[in-house]
């Protein structure tokens, strides 16, 4: 049975500023008063203030967010690869010859460390391997079932309850201004498009990702696209501008990233003519979170968090920054199922 949406979580946040703005009162709740919000509110002022010197038209407010990191929680790995995980572990008696051979035999033993080991190659070998071989159709069916019933290992929730209050707000914010609001992600762009209008109010054709071979074909349920069993394009680093240009056409006046591989997007972004905002979401919370930056083998902040200043990038510190991390439980249970 396929998960059914209830209310979606961006549309719980939209009500929510839409009573704030009726009354007057704060369209970002769940951001603490202080140097980063002023920023952002500042900056959004300024670009939606008609006759201003920093005005831009409603067709040119494009904001770009990066999505593992940025918009909800990576740790201790990519959600897209607890997904495949599991499917290689439900593949695995077709392939019996995964128990001998790396990286699947890390991915069936758990063995994390030799799994992130091999690198972005073994990573992007365990995704071909687990969502390829049927239709988009199939494989979004796939996604969202999963999904369903899927946990994360700290919090016991739903992945999709996992997303970042503050930026489903921001998201919000930005919406109610006239931005129009991307998703540009390293991750898979068919694991992310099933879920993440309902989750983040962002429809499939503003989803930047990563993505694999597909092949047109008329079978026996007629015409379909067949995911085959090659990378297409990955969207990181120098790659997120390029995708940007691809599919929008437009250079974002806004950019929201967590880590090294956000380096190219931010800078692409800012170095435009009129007014610009990069921000870097620090993961500095490890009670209601994480803490990580430079060591970390995912989400590595290093060479970002050393140049914010100097690019005139802003520095979100998530422990000082944000009154809360989630959705509360009686909002998140609005969502995805």
């Amino acid at each position: 049975m396929r998960p059914s949406i209830r209310i979606p979580l961006f549309l719980v946040m939209l009500l929510a500023l839409a009573g704030a703005r009726a009354q007057g009162g704060d369209p970002l709740p769940s951001w603490n008063a202080g140097a980063a919000r002023q920023a952002i509110v500042d900056f959004v002022g300024r670009v939606t203030r008609e006759g201003g010197a920093d005005f831009v038209p409603p067709g040119e407010r494009i904001a770009a967010f990066d999505n593992d990191g940025t918009l909800w929680v990576e740790q201790p790995m990519y959600t897209q690869l607890a997904f495949a995980i599991d499917r290689i572990r439900a593949l695995a008696p077709r392939h019996p010859q995964w128990k001998d051979t790396q990286p699947f035999k890390a991915a069936l033993e758990g063995d994390m460390q030799t799994l992130m080991a091999g690198g972005e190659a073994a990573l992007l070998e365990l995704v071909t391997a687990s969502h390829a071989g049927m239709s988009t159709a199939a494989f979004e069916g796939i996604v969202r079932d999963w999904l369903a019933g899927a946990r994360h290992p700290r919090f016991r929730r739903p992945y999709t309850q996992l997303v970042y209050r503050p930026m489903l707000e921001l998201m919000a914010y930005l919406r109610a201004n006239g931005f129009k609001v991307y998703i540009v992600s390293g991750g898979g762009i068919g694991f992310m498009r099933p879920w993440s209008e309902a989750v983040y109010g962002v429809p499939p054709g503003q989803v930047i990702g990563s993505s694999i071979e597909t092949r047109y074909e008329v079978g026996a349920h007629g015409p379909e696209l067949v995911r085959m069993n090659r990378i297409h394009f990955v969207n990181d680093k120098g790659g997120k501008p390029v995708a940007i240009n691809r599919f929008i056409g437009r250079r974002p006046i806004l950019a929201f990233g967590n880590s090294d591989g956000d380096y190219p997007m931010l800078q692409w972004t800012t170095a435009g003519p009129g007014a610009r905002l990069g921000a870097i979401v620090h993961h500095t919370d490890c009670r209601r979170e994480y803490c990580y930056d430079r060591k970390s083998p995912l989400g590595r902040l290093d060479r970002a968090l050393d140049d914010a200043g100097r690019q005139g990038w802003l520095v979100i510190d998530m422990r000082r920054d944000w009154k809360a991390i989630f959705p509360a439980k009686n909002d998140a249970n609005r969502g995805v199922r």
